[in-house]
């Protein structure tokens, strides 16, 4: 490289051969060679011999064609080709080369690839937008031809890269470029329909992509009418998975312009509040125009395109389904040594369960051992008979040092050392006087602590349908008569009649029991369904969720048809915790919503379309934010019909439900016919970034925050059934105590 710069003493075969050594090296060599070459100079040498062969007149392009190849393999490689361009005043002798050789296409082609390595560098780029590279490239950008085909790709790659620089963007936008690339984009589009010009159509794609990402770019495409002519194009495209990169690009499009609008609620402070001393907060409404979102800003610093490439994952990260890329890995917060001491306390770690399951005499020595252990922390899980009765006795009861709390007094369940061989010494037959005495004893609680005690009711049963007066062959309404407590009521005895024994560890009546005594900020007064009966293990292990090829991309098509096609949206609000008389629940056709029990959250349910809803979550007490969990009740549903829900103000950047994860769903009607049991359920899962938004204030503090959509399709079992819909199996306060 000493001596490659051309003097006028070389020999131009001794050029010729250097350059010929050079191109088979590399185009023989991997990617450590072509680094090599770059560590050694080869950038600014090969540079500095362009700007030599340029100025010789006429131009010698059996020299400079070779020259520009390579150019354009070492740039690719080379992170600082951009500032060596302009280092080297490179920029004006490529862009004069390329317009001395517009009707010359073998010349032009080789200009125009090193122009999009130089175009890489945003500063570069930007220099180039200003000597006029733009008007140049739409001279060489036609509509849909079989002629130069390779020459349009090149102008067209170079084009994207160019405006990756937001003043390029802006210019192209003033100078209406972005109305024609929409029109040629029709036309590749509407032309090949043999789909030969993939990578031409993607490469538009790409200058939208590129272009919509300042403000003015997305309102001008907007008013272009850009969202209907991508959407309406890509509609015959969605089952060919050759056309998966231009499906994957007109979706990052549509969705990032998309208007971003507020959450439809009042603000997305939670709707329930607790004041702390000295820490009264104003409520911080979710409003703001797009300009509080985000700001394009003048000011750019230099990007290479490996930056560009990360923020474009960082973009569509949730877009990411590969298992094996999601980020924020676990990792041990302390030395493995360390954490052996907490085994005794997190048996599921290091217990092979399926041992449990081996023959009896396994068992009978393992309980040996076990007995022979006093200090091995095992727990004993009480029934509400064996704690209630009189002559309850257990072994190595445990008091808490602390004492009972006043409002505990007859709920004292002591932990125990729980294994198959203790026997408590109770009399089984008097289960059923045992269950009354729990109400009994409630009542006597009660009237010992009024403050702790208040009115619980189970949240009513759908008494005027079929099903509930064939299981019960009486029509009476769960709710209990003025001065009747509901565990007392006939209802309940009916049920607990028909079903008792088919919850092992749990009594509803101590359960009620034990949940009027838990204060709660929202002052529940109905109970879950699932809470009060209890429920079972799955019969079988479910296998992760397989994932439906192209649902992600298929539902936020969804989202934006409804932008297109207002006319379709419903729009009715049937359900909301914060103005319950706003509500229109009943509606013929449409699902009843209710959440307000313990560990329950569902703010707000908005009717889209007959069978879809969007659902709002309740944020933490006090907060603005942790909308992840859901929990909620859902009836008046149709058989074997799909119903979509739609959480929308998720905020994860990505979820396990892409990955194969199912919410849990627990059905009255199966728990009443012997089958009480949390069971995955759900198809059609995905989580993706929607077009929700909160301004600064709202977002506390988070500039431009963003919300997630958590979608999933429902077939419930049953018609007419009440139905729990859970992110995880529910735990509730009353459950642990």
């Amino acid at each position: 490289f000493g001596v490659f710069p051309f003097q006028s003493s070389c020999d131009k075969d001794v050029i010729l051969n250097i350059l010929s050594v050079l191109t088979d090296l590399l185009s023989l060599g991997t990617g450590r060679r072509i680094h090599y070459v770059i560590s050694k100079g080869g950038s600014e040498a090969l540079l500095q011999a362009l700007a030599t062969a340029a100025r010789t007149e006429p131009p010698d392009h059996s020299t400079l064609l070779p020259l520009l190849r390579l150019l354009a393999r070492v740039g690719q490689r080379d992170r600082k080709f951009g500032l060596k361009v302009q280092k080297a005043e490179a920029t004006d002798i490529i862009l004069s080369l390329a317009r001395r050789n517009l009707g010359h296409h073998l010349h032009l082609i080789h200009c125009l690839w090193v122009l999009r390595v130089c175009a890489s560098n945003v500063t570069t780029g930007t220099t180039l937008g200003v000597n006029g590279a733009m008007e140049l490239l739409f001279k060489v950008i036609t509509p849909y031809s079989k002629r130069h085909v390779r020459t349009v790709r090149a102008a067209i790659e170079a084009l994207a890269a160019l405006l990756k620089s937001k003043s390029n963007s802006r210019r192209a936008v003033n100078r209406g470029y972005l109305g024609g690339l929409l029109r040629l984009y029709q036309d590749w589009h509407h032309n090949d329909v043999s789909n030969n010009y993939i990578y031409i159509r993607r490469g538009l794609l790409l200058c939208l992509k590129h272009i919509t990402n300042i403000q003015l770019g997305r309102e001008t495409f907007l008013g272009s009418r850009g969202m209907e002519i991508l959407f309406t194009s890509i509609q015959d495209c969605l089952f060919c998975r050759n056309l998966d990169p231009i499906i994957t690009t007109v979706t990052q499009i549509l969705r990032k312009c998309y208007p971003k609008e507020p959450l439809p609620v009042a603000t997305v402070r939670s709707s329930y509040s607790f004041p702390l001393p000295g820490n009264a907060k104003a409520e911080l409404p979710c409003e703001g125009s797009e300009g509080d979102y985000e700001s394009d800003g003048e000011e750019e610093a230099e990007k290479d395109l490996d930056n560009e490439n990360v923020e474009s994952k960082e973009e569509d990260y949730d877009l990411e389904t590969d298992v094996n890329k999601l980020r924020s890995r676990p990792v041990l917060d302390r030395p493995e040594e360390e954490l052996r001491q907490y085994e005794a306390m997190c048996p599921e770690l290091s217990h092979h369960f399926q041992e449990l399951e081996s023959e009896s005499e396994e068992e009978k020595s393992l309980e040996d051992r076990t007995e022979s252990l006093p200090s091995a922390p095992s727990y004993f899980i009480p029934s509400a008979t064996s704690v209630k009765h009189p002559n309850y006795r257990c072994r190595n009861q445990n008091v808490s040092e602390v004492g009972p709390d006043p409002g505990e007094m007859d709920f004292k369940v002591p932990q125990q050392s729980w294994t198959k061989k203790e026997k408590c010494r109770w009399d089984p037959t008097d289960e059923k006087r045992d269950t009354v005495d729990a109400a009994q004893d409630a009542d006597s609680c009660e009237g010992e602590d009024p403050a702790r005690s208040h009115a619980l009711t189970l949240h009513p049963l759908p008494e005027e349908t079929a099903w509930y007066r064939k299981m019960f062959d009486c029509k009476t309404s769960v709710n209990p008569s003025p001065g009747e407590r509901l565990e007392s009521s006939d209802t309940v005895t009916n049920l607990l009649e028909k079903h008792k024994g088919d919850i092992p560890f749990h009594s509803p009546h101590f359960y009620m029991a034990r949940a009027k005594h838990v204060k709660s900020i929202p002052d529940y007064k109905d109970m879950a369904f699932p809470d009060f009966w209890g429920h079972q293990s799955p019969p079988y292990i479910k296998p992760m969720l397989e994932r439906k090829y192209g649902v992600q991309r298929n539902k936020v098509l969804d989202d934006v048809r409804r932008l297109i096609q207002p006319g379709d949206v419903i729009g009715r609000t049937v359900f909301d915790l914060d103005k319950p008389s706003h509500s229109s629940p009943g509606a013929p056709g449409c699902l009843t919503f209710f959440s307000k029990f313990e560990s329950g959250n569902l703010r707000k349910a908005i009717q889209v379309r007959e069978f879809e809803y969007d659902l709002i979550m309740n944020a933490d007490v006090n907060s603005n934010q942790h909308h992840q969990w859901f929990y909620f009740e859902v009836r008046d549903m149709k058989l074997a019909v799909p119903y979509r829900f739609n959480i929308i103000n998720c905020e994860k950047f990505n979820s396990q439900f892409n990955y194969g994860m199912q919410l849990v769903m627990y059905s009255v009607k199966e728990a009443l016919q012997g089958r009480p049991r949390w069971l995955r359920a759900g198809h059609d899962i995905c989580y993706y970034k929607n077009h929700y938004s909160c301004n600064t204030a709202a977002g506390g503090g988070m500039r431009g925050k963003c919300y997630y959509t958590l979608t999933f399709s429902v077939k419930f079992p049953h018609k007419d059934d009440i139905c729990y819909l859970a992110y995880h199996y529910p735990y509730t306060y009353s459950t642990m105590m």
